[in-house]
């Protein structure tokens, strides 16, 4: 809940900031930096993705002392039900997708390390944050604040960092029924959690953690090796909802 809260805190302040830009920072280390590709829109850019799942893993930078990512996924119409019901965002603008990255989180058995010390900027250029636009909210504040309060904890450097953070969404891929045309949506956690480990060879149930507010589905997060491959969290699984009937609102 806490996380979900600095989530909507970081896209409604977005407007105000010129870069990606906050108050902290975070220990990196400063390694190969990989070509991120500039975004697409629309349905061209939900294909790509998709794609490029399917291709097979490039070497990753190795990370920092942290246990396994957490891959968390916001389900855009319900944030925008709750923050934004007028569509004045980037995110809640029509047409936009129903499922984008908040974040690539590391995490420990127990726990999680945030806002570490660092070597790399505090701030994020600009020209990176614009990259991330097609799988992550177009917000730089969030981006921004992304990489200093996880992003930093990884022992990465930035452009490492949101390398690694798009291919974990690569590796993941939607089912047909979180597609944002889609008409039949998973009524239930357990229908949910089974099209996503349908969809994912090597995905179990104990590798996924879904967020709602009461019945709501607002974000998904999935467990992930620094190699990106799926792995179990039982922390984080406990804490799931298992909510008999979900709701999950169609996008605009």
């Amino acid at each position: 809940m806490r996380r979900r809260i600095g989530l909507a805190l970081a896209l409604v302040g977005a407007g105000l900031l010129a870069a990606c830009g906050d108050d902290e920072a975070g220990q990196a280390q400063r390694g190969n930096t990989p070509i991120l590709q500039a975004p697409a829109s629309g349905k061209r850019a939900e294909q790509r993705v998709e794609e490029r799942a399917a291709e097979p893993r490039r070497d990753l930078p190795a990370g920092g002392d942290f246990d396994f990512y957490v891959l968390a996924l916001s389900w855009s119409p319900s944030w925008c039900l709750d923050n934004d019901p007028q569509a004045k965002t980037g995110q809640c603008k029509q047409g936009m997708r129903g499922l984008l990255v908040h974040g690539l989180w590391p995490q420990n058995d127990m726990g999680y390390p945030q806002f570490c010390a660092s070597s790399e900027p505090e701030r994020v250029p600009e020209a990176l944050g614009r990259q991330l636009f097609d799988i992550m909210p177009p917000a730089l504040g969030l981006i921004g604040h992304q990489w200093r309060k996880h992003g930093s904890c990884t022992g990465l450097s930035q452009a490492d960092y949101f390398a690694t953070l798009r291919k974990a969404r690569e590796k993941l891929r939607l089912p047909e029924s979180l597609q944002p045309r889609a008409s039949d949506r998973p009524d239930s956690a357990a229908a949910l959690e089974e099209a996503l480990t349908e969809a994912n060879p090597g995905l179990t149930r104990e590798a996924i953690a879904l967020d709602c507010d009461k019945s709501r589905l607002e974000e998904i997060r999935i467990c992930m090796t620094k190699d990106l491959g799926f792995r179990a969290c039982p922390e984080l699984d406990r804490k799931g909802c298992r909510v008999p009937r979900l709701d999950v609102p169609a996008p605009r």
